[in-house]
């Protein structure tokens, strides 16, 4: 049982509170007000002049699939060896010794949405995970069914098209094999219980997309993408997060008018690639004032997950309101998630994911000082 006293406390739940205390018990928050008293029993933690945020999340990474210092040993982020891998699981590849992983728990970041990459128009399943390290990867995983990874745009027709000259070739043949598959997984989820049916783990994972338990995940940086993914979505009355969403801004109103989230980024990066030429840093900012849904993402090891909050930051130098900034990497992000109800904020009841920062986290010299993880405190130092 933990008592932080004396800190600036976003909770973002309205106001930052002055001079706060934060109760912890039992791996939840129990109390958090400016005129609270600490029972007997509790530990007290003196943070006067320090802020305590949420713990940050990373919306999509690839942490532990694609290990950091590892070059080719550490890629099982993409199985490359057919275009329709929808049985892949990341659980299965996850690394938790990945020195990406303890960075970003050392930076503040205590969530990730770990996925698939991009090589596959449909790829395999995604994770959410903590940070703070474990043994195994299964002690980290809160949940193991986060969604379908599909891709849409360069990626799938680079990697198979021109790598390994078969389908896709074309944009036309992406959305043909993701709708295909779908298609295949209607007639599969009918024939269940019927005499010619035969278990499928590729078909399951679609079946769970098409029953609405766990969201279609697409990788969509183009504008015209994005369109052909929501089109998609809509045929088969799926539930859609669009990832990446480089040119989202440019179908804003569509997105909002949907209501389809976005999980943007990474931002910090150069035009590397063709449908990137039009990557804008005002991208957040517009997001924000057409009402659409979204949130930050580092696309680690594209960017480091440890270094998120920074990427939020810039975003306010283009105009996005710096209480905005902070929601797209804490509460809107446990929200597109769905973990809106135990993620992202300080609350009673709520995960004891918490931060103490030096200073306000978008400023470059704030670090964080202590970070826990279901109440579990540690003291961390900035290593180079």
């Amino acid at each position: 049982m933990i008592a932080l006293i004396g800190a600036k406390v976003f909770t973002m739940n309205g106001d930052p509170m002055e001079d706060a205390t934060i109760l912890v018990k039992e791996g939840k928050v129990l109390a958090v007000g400016c005129h609270i008293g600490v029972p007997d029993g509790f530990r007290c933690i003196d943070v006067a002049d320090k802020i305590i945020t949420p713990g940050i999340i990373d919306a999509h990474t690839h942490l532990g699939v694609y290990g950091e210092g590892m070059a080719w040993a550490g890629e099982d982020v993409n199985e490359k060896s057919d275009p329709v891998t929808p049985g892949m699981h990341t659980l299965d590849a996850i690394n938790p010794a990945d020195i990406g992983i303890n960075e970003a728990y050392r930076g503040g970041i205590t969530t990730v949405m770990i996925a698939p990459g991009s090589a596959n128009p449909v790829g395999g399943q995604c994770v959410i995970a903590k940070t703070k390290p474990k043994p195994t990867a299964d002690e980290m995983v809160i949940c193991k069914q986060a969604g379908l990874k599909v891709a849409f745009g360069e990626n799938p027709r680079r990697c198979h098209g021109i790598d390994q000259k078969r389908a896709p070739v074309t944009r036309m043949a992406t959305a043909n094999l993701i709708r295909e598959t779908f298609y295949k997984a209607k007639q599969y989820s009918k024939k269940q219980g019927k005499e010619d049916w035969q278990f499928d783990l590729g078909m399951e994972a679609v079946a769970r997309v098409l029953r609405r338990e766990m969201p279609l995940r697409a990788h969509a940086h183009r504008a015209d993408d994005i369109i052909t993914a929501i089109r998609i979505a809509k045929e088969f009355d799926l539930d859609i997060i669009i990832e990446h969403a480089t040119e989202s801004y440019l179908v804003a109103e569509v997105l909002a008018k949907e209501n389809v989230p976005v999980i943007l980024g990474p931002t910090l990066t150069t035009r590397a690639k063709l449908e990137l030429k039009d990557k804008s840093m005002a991208a957040p900012a517009a997001l924000y004032q057409n009402g659409v849904s979204f949130a930050m993402m580092s696309d680690h090891p594209v960017i480091p997950s440890c270094f998120l909050p920074v990427y939020a930051g810039l975003a306010t130098r283009f105009g996005l309101p710096e209480e905005i900034g902070l929601q797209m990497i804490t509460a809107e992000a446990a929200k597109i998630l769905g973990y809106a109800e135990r993620l992202g904020r300080i609350a009673p009841g709520y995960d004891a994911d918490l931060v103490v920062w030096s200073g306000h986290p978008f400023h470059l010299s704030s670090r964080p000082e202590l970070v826990m993880v279901d109440g579990a405190l540690e003291s961390v130092t900035t290593e180079a």
